[in-house]
């Protein structure tokens, strides 16, 4: 079973001492890239099109959590901009809310999204290690919504179509 604490480093995505907000899907994974279908190969394309962490890609590790502002994921409805973080290992987004499509694709394909709607750059030191408690709603002292039902269901089966194979 899968444990719904996660330990990591956190990317504080700032800038000018505040959260960076309004991260579209063409920056998280830009649509120069979409022909790639290949998952192994979708996380090299990590942020490449965000302002200040185009780097993100080649210094990200395996286990790693980041932090962000209002509205993540906004714009098109692309898999490949959850999948490009699973590829890389990154374990979880913690923002303070997201675009409606992202959520719903991160969630199907059990990659967590974990609102913190109260989230500032101030209260975390960039690439400081953090504990994610997803059941109980905390990262390190914190309040953050703890994962729905539904949702622990399907993070714990490997994704939506994996969970409703248990539902038959």
């Amino acid at each position: 079973m899968t444990s719904l604490q996660l330990k990591g480093r956190l990317w504080v995505l700032q800038r000018d001492g505040e959260l960076v907000s309004d991260i579209d899907t063409d920056m998280i994974f830009h649509n120069q890239y979409l022909a790639i279908t290949d998952i192994a190969k979708m996380g090299q394309y990590s942020f490449d099109n965000l302002e200040g962490f185009k780097d993100f890609a080649e210094l990200a590790k395996p286990g790693d959590i980041i932090l962000a502002g209002d509205n993540f994921g906004s714009g098109s409805s692309r898999q490949q901009a959850v999948d490009c973080f699973r590829c890389l290992g990154v374990q979880a987004i913690i923002a303070r809310s997201y675009g409606a499509i992202y959520k719903r694709n991160a969630i199907n394909s059990a990659f967590p999204v974990i609102t913190m709607a109260n989230a500032k750059a101030s209260d975390f030191t960039h690439m400081e290690v953090v504990v994610l408690d997803m059941e109980k709603g905390i990262m390190g002292e914190k309040k953050t919504q703890a994962m729905s039902g539904v949702q622990k269901d399907i993070f714990f089966a490997g994704g939506l179509f994996e969970y409703a194979e248990t539902l038959k």
